[in-house]
Protein backbone atom coordinates (compact mmCIF):
# COMPACT_ATOMS: atom_id res chain seq x y z
CA UNK A 1 0.00 0.00 0.00
CA UNK A 2 0.86 3.69 -0.72
CA UNK A 3 2.35 5.34 2.09
CA UNK A 4 -0.56 8.01 3.64
CA UNK A 5 0.39 11.54 2.89
CA UNK A 6 0.49 14.36 5.58
CA UNK A 7 -1.48 17.33 4.99
CA UNK A 8 -1.09 20.40 6.52
CA UNK A 9 -4.47 22.80 5.05
CA UNK A 10 -3.72 25.99 5.65
CA UNK A 11 -7.13 27.65 5.80
CA UNK A 12 -9.01 24.11 6.64
CA UNK A 13 -12.47 26.23 7.59
CA UNK A 14 -12.66 28.20 4.23
CA UNK A 15 -14.33 27.25 0.89
CA UNK A 16 -10.85 25.23 -0.36
CA UNK A 17 -10.33 23.79 2.93
CA UNK A 18 -13.38 22.35 3.50
CA UNK A 19 -13.14 20.74 0.06
CA UNK A 20 -10.02 19.62 0.69
CA UNK A 21 -10.68 17.59 3.96
CA UNK A 22 -13.73 15.84 1.98
CA UNK A 23 -10.77 15.04 -0.26
CA UNK A 24 -9.41 13.34 2.64
CA UNK A 25 -12.52 11.56 4.21
CA UNK A 26 -13.19 10.35 1.12
CA UNK A 27 -9.71 8.42 0.81
CA UNK A 28 -8.28 8.16 4.52
CA UNK A 29 -5.96 5.28 3.51
CA UNK A 30 -4.09 7.19 1.09
CA UNK A 31 -4.49 10.73 3.17
CA UNK A 32 -4.35 12.38 6.73
CA UNK A 33 -4.80 15.93 8.11
CA UNK A 34 -1.60 16.30 9.91
CA UNK A 35 -2.45 19.98 10.81
CA UNK A 36 -5.68 22.14 10.49
CA UNK A 37 -5.59 25.92 10.63
CA UNK A 38 -8.08 29.08 10.49
CA UNK A 39 -8.07 32.51 11.07
CA UNK A 40 -10.61 33.05 13.55
CA UNK A 41 -13.65 30.38 13.15
CA UNK A 42 -12.07 28.10 15.86
CA UNK A 43 -15.55 26.80 16.82
CA UNK A 44 -15.54 25.39 12.76
CA UNK A 45 -11.92 24.23 13.41
CA UNK A 46 -12.61 22.77 16.86
CA UNK A 47 -15.26 20.83 14.81
CA UNK A 48 -12.74 19.65 12.48
CA UNK A 49 -10.53 18.55 14.54
CA UNK A 50 -12.81 16.07 16.56
CA UNK A 51 -13.56 14.65 13.15
CA UNK A 52 -10.16 14.41 11.95
CA UNK A 53 -7.74 14.10 14.93
CA UNK A 54 -4.86 16.52 13.85
CA UNK A 55 -1.76 16.61 15.12
CA UNK A 56 -1.88 20.46 15.88
CA UNK A 57 -4.03 23.12 14.71
CA UNK A 58 -3.36 26.86 14.19
CA UNK A 59 -5.35 30.28 14.96
CA UNK A 60 -3.84 32.97 13.44
CA UNK A 61 -6.50 35.31 16.13
CA UNK A 62 -4.61 34.56 19.35
CA UNK A 63 -8.11 36.34 21.04
CA UNK A 64 -9.69 32.76 20.18
CA UNK A 65 -6.46 30.71 21.66
CA UNK A 66 -8.20 29.53 24.59
CA UNK A 67 -11.60 29.12 23.86
CA UNK A 68 -10.33 26.57 21.05
CA UNK A 69 -7.80 25.22 23.72
CA UNK A 70 -10.65 24.33 26.20
CA UNK A 71 -12.59 22.90 22.91
CA UNK A 72 -9.99 20.21 22.32
CA UNK A 73 -9.10 19.58 26.00
CA UNK A 74 -10.20 15.81 25.77
CA UNK A 75 -8.07 15.16 22.66
CA UNK A 76 -4.04 14.94 22.24
CA UNK A 77 -3.85 17.57 19.27
CA UNK A 78 -1.38 20.60 20.33
CA UNK A 79 -2.98 24.01 19.62
CA UNK A 80 -1.45 26.69 18.85
CA UNK A 81 -2.06 30.66 17.90
CA UNK A 82 -0.72 33.69 16.29
CA UNK A 83 0.96 34.14 12.43
CA UNK A 84 4.11 33.00 13.49
CA UNK A 85 2.89 29.60 14.88
CA UNK A 86 1.75 29.27 11.17
CA UNK A 87 5.34 29.28 9.86
CA UNK A 88 6.27 26.94 12.43
CA UNK A 89 4.16 24.11 11.73
CA UNK A 90 4.41 23.73 8.12
CA UNK A 91 8.06 23.25 9.06
CA UNK A 92 7.33 19.78 11.22
CA UNK A 93 8.90 16.77 9.44
CA UNK A 94 6.27 14.55 9.81
CA UNK A 95 4.08 17.24 6.92
CA UNK A 96 4.52 15.76 3.39
CA UNK A 97 1.89 18.25 1.48
CA UNK A 98 1.15 22.17 2.35
CA UNK A 99 -2.39 23.14 1.00
CA UNK A 100 -2.20 26.67 1.09
CA UNK A 101 -6.01 27.27 0.74
CA UNK A 102 -5.15 30.89 2.97
CA UNK A 103 -7.22 33.57 1.65
CA UNK A 104 -4.87 36.85 0.67
CA UNK A 105 -1.72 38.37 0.98
CA UNK A 106 -1.44 36.90 4.80
CA UNK A 107 -0.86 33.40 2.79
CA UNK A 108 2.66 34.42 1.69
CA UNK A 109 4.80 33.73 4.52
CA UNK A 110 3.37 30.18 6.13
CA UNK A 111 3.33 28.91 2.17
CA UNK A 112 7.50 30.91 1.79
CA UNK A 113 7.88 28.45 5.45
CA UNK A 114 6.31 25.50 3.70
CA UNK A 115 8.86 26.27 0.79
CA UNK A 116 11.76 26.43 2.47
CA UNK A 117 11.04 23.36 4.53
CA UNK A 118 11.44 21.67 1.21
CA UNK A 119 7.20 20.66 1.11
CA UNK A 120 5.54 19.98 -1.79
CA UNK A 121 3.06 23.08 -1.87
CA UNK A 122 -0.93 22.39 -3.39
CA UNK A 123 -1.33 25.97 -3.97
CA UNK A 124 -4.76 27.82 -3.96
CA UNK A 125 -3.46 30.72 -2.28
CA UNK A 126 -3.00 33.02 -5.65
CA UNK A 127 -1.51 35.90 -3.92
CA UNK A 128 1.22 34.37 -3.30
CA UNK A 129 2.46 33.96 -6.71
CA UNK A 130 0.65 37.58 -7.59
CA UNK A 131 2.67 39.47 -5.10
CA UNK A 132 6.29 37.60 -5.44
CA UNK A 133 6.14 35.11 -7.82
CA UNK A 134 9.59 35.77 -9.30
CA UNK A 135 10.73 35.23 -5.68
CA UNK A 136 8.61 32.46 -5.08
CA UNK A 137 9.85 30.14 -7.91
CA UNK A 138 13.29 31.02 -6.74
CA UNK A 139 12.77 29.53 -3.27
CA UNK A 140 11.14 26.77 -4.87
CA UNK A 141 14.45 25.78 -6.85
CA UNK A 142 16.61 26.27 -4.19
CA UNK A 143 14.85 23.98 -1.32
CA UNK A 144 13.34 21.46 -3.97
CA UNK A 145 9.75 22.30 -3.47
CA UNK A 146 8.01 20.92 -6.38
CA UNK A 147 4.40 23.41 -6.33
CA UNK A 148 1.24 22.07 -7.68
CA UNK A 149 -1.44 24.27 -8.92
CA UNK A 150 -4.94 24.20 -7.42
CA UNK A 151 -6.73 26.58 -9.08
CA UNK A 152 -9.01 24.77 -11.45
CA UNK A 153 -7.93 27.09 -14.72
CA UNK A 154 -3.98 26.63 -13.52
CA UNK A 155 -4.96 22.65 -12.66
CA UNK A 156 -6.52 22.27 -16.10
CA UNK A 157 -3.23 24.16 -17.76
CA UNK A 158 -0.89 21.78 -15.92
CA UNK A 159 -2.97 18.57 -16.87
CA UNK A 160 -3.06 20.08 -20.29
CA UNK A 161 1.32 20.39 -20.61
CA UNK A 162 2.00 16.85 -18.65
CA UNK A 163 4.12 14.75 -20.88
CA UNK A 164 4.86 17.46 -23.50
CA UNK A 165 8.25 18.61 -24.12
CA UNK A 166 7.09 21.20 -27.05
CA UNK A 167 6.94 25.16 -25.73
CA UNK A 168 3.67 26.64 -25.07
CA UNK A 169 2.77 29.07 -27.46
CA UNK A 170 -0.75 29.94 -25.94
CA UNK A 171 -2.24 29.53 -22.66
CA UNK A 172 -6.35 30.46 -22.94
CA UNK A 173 -7.91 31.05 -19.57
CA UNK A 174 -10.96 30.99 -19.30
CA UNK A 175 -13.56 32.86 -17.03
CA UNK A 176 -16.98 32.48 -16.20
CA UNK A 177 -17.36 36.16 -16.41
CA UNK A 178 -19.13 36.05 -13.25
CA UNK A 179 -22.68 37.48 -11.84
CA UNK A 180 -22.41 40.63 -13.77
CA UNK A 181 -21.21 39.29 -17.35
CA UNK A 182 -24.28 41.13 -19.39
CA UNK A 183 -24.57 44.00 -16.74
CA UNK A 184 -24.01 47.66 -18.63
CA UNK A 185 -21.36 50.31 -17.26
CA UNK A 186 -24.98 52.21 -15.60
CA UNK A 187 -25.78 48.78 -14.20
CA UNK A 188 -22.50 48.00 -12.50
CA UNK A 189 -22.78 51.28 -11.11
CA UNK A 190 -25.52 50.56 -8.61
CA UNK A 191 -24.58 46.30 -8.03
CA UNK A 192 -25.06 45.31 -4.27
CA UNK A 193 -22.86 42.68 -2.40
CA UNK A 194 -25.23 40.29 -2.09
CA UNK A 195 -25.70 40.54 -6.10
CA UNK A 196 -21.88 40.24 -6.42
CA UNK A 197 -21.69 36.81 -3.92
CA UNK A 198 -24.51 35.17 -6.17
CA UNK A 199 -21.94 33.44 -8.62
CA UNK A 200 -23.41 31.66 -11.20
CA UNK A 201 -21.03 28.73 -11.33
CA UNK A 202 -18.77 27.94 -8.32
CA UNK A 203 -19.07 27.80 -4.56
CA UNK A 204 -16.22 29.99 -3.56
CA UNK A 205 -15.20 32.10 -0.47
CA UNK A 206 -17.02 35.34 -0.23
CA UNK A 207 -13.43 37.46 -0.92
CA UNK A 208 -12.54 35.21 -4.25
CA UNK A 209 -16.36 36.26 -5.41
CA UNK A 210 -16.42 39.68 -5.36
CA UNK A 211 -12.76 39.09 -6.87
CA UNK A 212 -14.65 37.13 -9.97
CA UNK A 213 -17.71 39.73 -9.98
CA UNK A 214 -14.90 42.08 -10.93
CA UNK A 215 -12.54 39.78 -13.16
CA UNK A 216 -9.58 41.13 -10.71
CA UNK A 217 -9.33 36.88 -10.05
CA UNK A 218 -8.59 36.13 -13.54
CA UNK A 219 -6.39 39.34 -13.63
CA UNK A 220 -4.72 37.33 -10.84
CA UNK A 221 -5.04 34.27 -12.30
CA UNK A 222 -3.16 35.75 -15.21
CA UNK A 223 -0.14 36.88 -12.89
CA UNK A 224 0.06 33.45 -11.71
CA UNK A 225 -0.01 32.14 -14.52
CA UNK A 226 2.86 33.87 -16.20
CA UNK A 227 4.97 32.72 -13.32
CA UNK A 228 3.66 28.92 -12.82
CA UNK A 229 4.33 28.15 -16.41
CA UNK A 230 7.12 31.04 -17.65
CA UNK A 231 4.42 32.04 -20.53
CA UNK A 232 5.11 36.24 -21.05
CA UNK A 233 1.64 38.42 -20.62
CA UNK A 234 1.04 39.00 -24.14
CA UNK A 235 0.59 34.74 -24.61
CA UNK A 236 -1.71 34.49 -21.92
CA UNK A 237 -5.76 35.00 -23.49
CA UNK A 238 -8.32 35.48 -21.29
CA UNK A 239 -11.66 33.55 -22.53
CA UNK A 240 -15.14 34.44 -21.03
CA UNK A 241 -16.69 30.86 -21.45
CA UNK A 242 -20.06 31.50 -19.13
CA UNK A 243 -20.26 27.09 -19.24
CA UNK A 244 -17.52 27.04 -16.90
CA UNK A 245 -17.03 23.77 -18.49
CA UNK A 246 -13.34 23.74 -20.34
CA UNK A 247 -11.34 24.73 -17.55
CA UNK A 248 -8.95 26.42 -19.13
CA UNK A 249 -6.78 25.40 -22.37
CA UNK A 250 -3.01 25.47 -23.82
CA UNK A 251 -2.14 26.02 -27.68
CA UNK A 252 1.28 24.60 -28.87
CA UNK A 253 3.29 25.62 -32.23
CA UNK A 254 1.52 23.22 -34.39
CA UNK A 255 -1.94 25.18 -33.84
CA UNK A 256 -3.02 22.22 -31.89
CA UNK A 257 -5.29 23.34 -28.44
CA UNK A 258 -5.19 20.60 -25.68
CA UNK A 259 -7.89 21.98 -23.11
CA UNK A 260 -9.37 19.86 -19.85
CA UNK A 261 -13.23 19.98 -19.48
CA UNK A 262 -15.22 18.83 -16.49
CA UNK A 263 -18.06 19.75 -14.38
CA UNK A 264 -17.49 22.95 -11.98
CA UNK A 265 -16.12 20.94 -8.75
CA UNK A 266 -13.18 22.22 -6.99
CA UNK A 267 -12.30 18.95 -5.36
CA UNK A 268 -11.34 17.47 -8.37
CA UNK A 269 -8.53 19.94 -8.77
CA UNK A 270 -7.37 19.41 -4.86
CA UNK A 271 -7.61 15.92 -5.35
CA UNK A 272 -5.59 15.69 -8.26
CA UNK A 273 -2.54 18.18 -6.13
CA UNK A 274 -2.53 15.48 -3.44
CA UNK A 275 -2.76 12.57 -5.60
CA UNK A 276 -0.35 13.14 -8.59
CA UNK A 277 1.33 11.62 -11.03
CA UNK A 278 -1.25 9.47 -10.11
CA UNK A 279 -6.07 9.66 -10.30
CA UNK A 280 -7.62 8.18 -7.67
CA UNK A 281 -11.16 7.10 -8.34
CA UNK A 282 -14.33 9.57 -7.21
CA UNK A 283 -17.39 9.65 -6.52
CA UNK A 284 -17.90 13.03 -7.60
CA UNK A 285 -20.27 14.12 -10.36
CA UNK A 286 -19.06 13.56 -13.89
CA UNK A 287 -19.87 15.89 -17.14
CA UNK A 288 -22.98 14.95 -18.90
CA UNK A 289 -22.64 15.38 -22.75
CA UNK A 290 -25.71 14.86 -23.35
CA UNK A 291 -27.20 17.88 -21.20
CA UNK A 292 -24.92 19.97 -22.40
CA UNK A 293 -26.20 21.98 -25.22
CA UNK A 294 -23.41 24.29 -26.00
CA UNK A 295 -20.13 25.81 -25.37
CA UNK A 296 -19.68 29.83 -25.85
CA UNK A 297 -16.68 31.95 -25.86
CA UNK A 298 -16.69 35.27 -25.83
CA UNK A 299 -13.83 38.20 -25.69
CA UNK A 300 -13.13 40.24 -22.34
CA UNK A 301 -14.84 43.57 -22.39
CA UNK A 302 -12.38 45.47 -20.24
CA UNK A 303 -13.93 48.54 -20.28
CA UNK A 304 -17.17 47.30 -18.50
CA UNK A 305 -14.12 45.19 -16.36
CA UNK A 306 -10.95 47.57 -15.99
CA UNK A 307 -9.69 45.32 -13.53
CA UNK A 308 -8.58 42.62 -15.72
CA UNK A 309 -6.59 45.43 -17.87
CA UNK A 310 -5.12 46.88 -14.43
CA UNK A 311 -3.65 43.33 -13.73
CA UNK A 312 -2.12 42.78 -16.76
CA UNK A 313 -0.66 46.42 -16.62
CA UNK A 314 1.14 45.58 -13.34
CA UNK A 315 2.58 42.65 -14.43
CA UNK A 316 3.73 44.98 -17.28
CA UNK A 317 5.44 47.16 -14.87
CA UNK A 318 6.85 43.99 -12.81
CA UNK A 319 9.15 44.59 -9.61
CA UNK A 320 6.12 45.37 -6.76
CA UNK A 321 3.48 46.20 -8.73
CA UNK A 322 1.39 43.42 -8.59
CA UNK A 323 1.92 43.91 -4.56
CA UNK A 324 0.63 46.68 -5.17
CA UNK A 325 -2.73 46.01 -6.58
CA UNK A 326 -3.37 42.96 -4.71
CA UNK A 327 -3.08 44.96 -1.68
CA UNK A 328 -5.10 47.95 -3.02
CA UNK A 329 -7.69 45.01 -4.30
CA UNK A 330 -7.98 43.34 -0.73
CA UNK A 331 -8.74 46.57 0.83
CA UNK A 332 -11.31 47.84 -1.11
CA UNK A 333 -12.83 43.97 -1.84
CA UNK A 334 -13.72 44.21 1.94
CA UNK A 335 -14.89 47.55 1.92
CA UNK A 336 -17.39 47.08 -0.79
CA UNK A 337 -18.43 43.95 1.47
CA UNK A 338 -18.95 45.80 3.88
CA UNK A 339 -20.87 48.69 1.92
CA UNK A 340 -18.32 51.52 1.94
CA UNK A 341 -18.12 51.75 -1.67
CA UNK A 342 -19.50 51.47 -4.97
CA UNK A 343 -18.84 48.47 -7.49
CA UNK A 344 -17.08 50.98 -9.81
CA UNK A 345 -14.76 52.28 -6.90
CA UNK A 346 -12.83 48.84 -6.67
CA UNK A 347 -11.15 49.33 -9.83
CA UNK A 348 -10.72 53.11 -9.66
CA UNK A 349 -9.37 52.89 -6.20
CA UNK A 350 -6.73 50.15 -7.19
CA UNK A 351 -5.62 52.29 -10.61
CA UNK A 352 -4.91 54.97 -8.68
CA UNK A 353 -2.85 53.33 -5.62
CA UNK A 354 -0.77 51.56 -8.33
CA UNK A 355 -0.20 54.85 -9.91
CA UNK A 356 0.72 56.08 -6.50
CA UNK A 357 2.83 53.92 -4.44
CA UNK A 358 6.41 53.99 -4.80
CA UNK A 359 7.83 51.31 -7.55
CA UNK A 360 10.36 48.98 -7.02
CA UNK A 361 11.79 47.21 -9.55
CA UNK A 362 13.72 44.35 -7.61
CA UNK A 363 12.16 43.72 -4.63
CA UNK A 364 13.45 41.82 -1.73
CA UNK A 365 10.87 40.02 0.79
CA UNK A 366 10.86 43.28 3.29
CA UNK A 367 10.11 45.28 0.28
CA UNK A 368 6.79 43.48 -0.65
CA UNK A 369 6.00 43.74 3.15
CA UNK A 370 6.57 47.26 3.51
CA UNK A 371 4.58 47.66 -0.15
CA UNK A 372 2.08 45.75 1.09
CA UNK A 373 1.96 48.08 4.08
CA UNK A 374 1.68 51.17 1.66
CA UNK A 375 -0.63 50.28 -0.55
CA UNK A 376 -3.41 49.48 2.10
CA UNK A 377 -2.16 52.71 3.86
CA UNK A 378 -3.44 54.47 0.45
CA UNK A 379 -6.52 52.81 -0.72
CA UNK A 380 -7.84 53.76 2.86
CA UNK A 381 -7.31 56.75 2.89
CA UNK A 382 -8.67 57.24 -1.21
CA UNK A 383 -11.96 55.46 0.75
CA UNK A 384 -11.73 57.86 3.55
CA UNK A 385 -12.22 60.61 1.25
Amino acid sequence: MDKQKQIAILGSTGSIGTQALQVIAEHPDRFAARILTAHSRWQLLAEQARRFVPAAVVIADEGCYEPLRDALADLPIQVYAGADALCQVVESDAVDIVLTAMVGFAGLPPTISAIRAGKQIALANKETMVVAGELINALAIEHKAPILPVDSEHSAIFQSIIGEVSPIEKIILTASGGPFRTFSRQQLATVTPDQALRHPNWDMGAKITIDSATMMNKGFEVIEAKWLFDVEPDRIQVVVHPQSVVHSAVQFADGAVKAQLGVPDMRVPIQLAFSFPERLQSSFDRLNWFTMHSLTFEQPDTERFPCLAIAYEALRRGGNAPCVVNAANEVVNLAFRQQRCSFTDIHETIARTMDAVTHINKPTLDDYLATDAEARRYADSLLNK
